[in-house]
């Protein structure tokens, strides 16, 4: 996969040095995957939740939301990093 923004995960752990190993793991399984449907991303990240057409995977032992578009043209592009607070006020959605 090839991954769009991946400044936007350094400006995160930046500031929550404590996502730094979460993103950074995340970071290097999606960017060796090759995922062609829905089905294949949840058996490896099972708690991934699909929201329209967006993916948000819990970073951090679920403190923190990475949001994503994952597109079956092999590419990941991150919306949104945020905190578990932040992501329940679902400013993201609009």
């Amino acid at each position: 996969m090839r991954i769009i923004k991946r400044a936007a995960l350094v400006r995160f752990w930046s500031q929550h040095p404590d996502a730094k190993g979460s993103l950074e793991a995340w970071y290097g399984v999606v960017r060796k995957a090759k995922w062609t449907t829905p089905l294949e991303m949840k058996q490896v990240y099972a708690n991934a939740r699909l929201v329209g057409r967006r993916t948000v995977f819990n970073i951090a032992g679920n403190k923190y939301r990475l949001i994503a578009r994952v597109n079956v043209s092999q590419t990941v592009f991150v919306l949104h990093m945020l905190t578990h607070s932040d992501y329940h006020k679902r400013v993201w959605k609009s």
